[in-house]
């Protein structure tokens, strides 16, 4: 998208309050449940789709919402997607009954499937490739990690004073903000419709899959793993989903080509991005509930526990953008992930009756700076070298690996936890076997953090392929988190006079004093020297 500098920060901004919109639906719900359990009659086994139904949505349809930007255009499907949340934000609000509750939240869960992986491909196109880009998604990522924290605490806030239903209300006049910023900067693109079909057997089986997955690991967790009703909706996941390879591989236009799962960087930001987002979104869990149940913190006591967190993350999230230039996606995953597993081992040792400022708050500093650091690069990684007409469902997978990450870390340490807690004992025995339960719960999480530390430092690339400059001097070599591609034939531009200077133009070395003055031409590529003189550069295949 041809934009201004000022537009450029316009669309930043506007698609960094659409990440915060969509992540703090994600959690400003937890607190308030109690709340609506009692104003609603909801029983305790229909109050979990409250949260359920959104999560189910979400990370079921991000997949599908991502290439849908690609075909129909990125805008018009923004668009789509702001307006279904804000008006199913208005649905849960007015909600009289838990039915329409549950059905508003799947709704507003559907509504972000669109609007996420869309808002991070705009990122995507509109800034380009290196310091730029790192930047606006570093400030991204920074806004939805806060989000993340933050809607904890605005949900006691909200529910103590104008009540529960405006943890809804409060959406619908951002989203009105957010449709008319859109409308007026972003302007209209056509997308690739024409172009390529639309796979809509595939975008089912595999939107599907994920959400009979996604319900299958919050079943398990209510009716145990090897129920039949479990055991059923994964068979059912694994049967959608083999008929979704089948399709893909058959399909002349798939939704998921298999070119774009050859880039090896985007792959492995995927899979490090669903461990990191598995142990990330567990410990918030686990940690809330720690500070409920045990410590008895109040709810908006718990919130403000979580500004060490919130802020650490913010801090971390814009410094990792900027390291990320120097020193690569692959060691700054390493190294978020190591602070984090360092910050997760710290909270195995909570005792009874823990302090805030020397039991918590060292591991609230550490997986704050952890996450921080890693979840940004995560982000570039899984967008680096894509292309712009793959930049949708680029997105779209490292957002539905967040979600279903999330997913499977959340049953995973709540199984845990059910299974480790003494239910015979009494008393201070009681007490202490739930702690005991929740340092097992917290050493499973460790195990997923160390994970993706290993993948981070195995799946990433250690070396990058290095064209040789026309004139013979060694180009400087792109950070090892840009090399996505398997080695082939690149071209290379030849251009004269050369300065030494190297600069990426869509897979093309070429050597100039101003690379971010070329355009472009007929028969290859022209630049400008400084007396303004056209300069042809000849394209040869290497």
């Amino acid at each position: 998208m041809d934009t201004t500098t000022t537009r450029k920060g316009v669309i930043l901004a506007l698609a960094c309050l659409a990440q915060f919109m969509v992540s703090v639906d994600i959690a400003i719900v937890n607190v308030a449940l109690p709340s609506i359990s009692l104003d609603l009659g909801l029983r305790q086994s229909a109050l979990q789709w409250v949260v359920v139904a959104y999560g189910l949505l979400l990370g079921g349809f991000l997949l599908l919402g991502g290439r849908l930007g690609d075909l129909l255009g990125r805008r018009r499907i923004l668009l789509a997607g702001l307006t279904i949340f804000s008006g199913a934000s208005l649905l849960a609000g007015t909600a009289q009954s838990g039915a329409v509750l549950i059905a508003a939240r799947g709704l507003q869960g559907f509504g972000a499937a669109l609007v996420a992986p869309t808002a991070l491909s705009i990122l995507a196109v509109t800034f380009d490739e290196g310091r730029e880009r790192n930047r606006a998604l570093g400030i991204f990522g920074a806004i939805g990690g806060l989000a993340g924290s933050m809607g904890v605490n605005a949900s006691g806030l909200l529910t103590d004073g104008p009540g529960w239903r405006w943890i809804f209300f409060i959406n619908v006049p951002i989203g009105i903000l957010l449709i008319a910023l859109t409308t007026r900067f972003l302007a209209p693109d056509r997308g690739a419709w024409g172009a390529r079909g639309f796979d809509a057997l595939g975008a089912s089986t595999v939107t599907g899959g994920l959400l009979l997955l996604v319900y299958g690991l919050n079943q398990g967790v209510a009716d145990g793993w090897a129920s039949p009703a479990t055991l059923g909706l994964f068979a059912g996941a694994l049967v959608l989903l083999m008929i979704f390879v089948r399709v893909e591989s058959r399909s002349r236009s798939p939704l998921v080509p298999g070119a774009v799962l050859r880039n090896r960087t985007m792959v492995a930001a995927d899979v490090a991005g669903f461990l990191l987002f598995g142990a990330f979104f567990s410990f918030i869990f686990l940690a809330s509930l720690l500070m409920q149940q045990l410590l008895l913190y109040s709810p908006t006591r718990t919130g403000v526990a979580w500004l060490a967190t919130t802020i650490t993350i913010f801090v971390a999230n814009v410094a990792g953008a900027r390291l990320v230039t120097s020193f690569g996606v692959r060691r700054l995953v390493v190294v978020g992930m190591s602070l984090l597993v360092l910050g997760l081992i710290w909270m195995t040792r909570i005792p009874p009756g823990a302090s805030y400022v020397t039991d918590l708050l060292p591991a609230f500093l550490l997986t704050g700076i952890g996450a921080g650091l890693a979840a940004p690069s995560v982000q570039i990684g899984a967008l680096s070298s894509v292309a712009g007409r793959t930049a949708g469902l680029a997105s779209g997978l490292v957002e539905t690996m967040r979600e279903i990450g999330g997913a499977v870390g959340i049953a995973a340490v709540s199984t845990v936890l059910v299974a480790a807690t003494g239910a015979e004992a009494a008393g201070p025995a009681a007490q202490q076997a739930t702690f005991d339960a929740f340092q097992s719960a917290f050493l499973l999480i460790v195990v997923v953090a160390a994970a993706g530390a290993l993948v981070a430092g195995l799946a990433f690339p250690r070396t990058s392929r290095t064209l040789p400059a026309p004139s013979g001097e060694a180009t400087e070599p792109a950070p090892a988190s840009e090399v996505s591609e398997p080695p082939r034939a690149v071209p290379r531009v030849v251009m004269a006079p050369t300065h030494g200077v190297a600069a990426r133009f869509e897979g093309l070395v070429i050597n100039t004093e101003r690379p971010e003055d070329l355009r472009l031409v007929r028969g290859g590529l022209r630049g400008r020297d400084e007396s303004g003189r056209g300069r042809r550069a000849a394209v040869v295949a290497r």
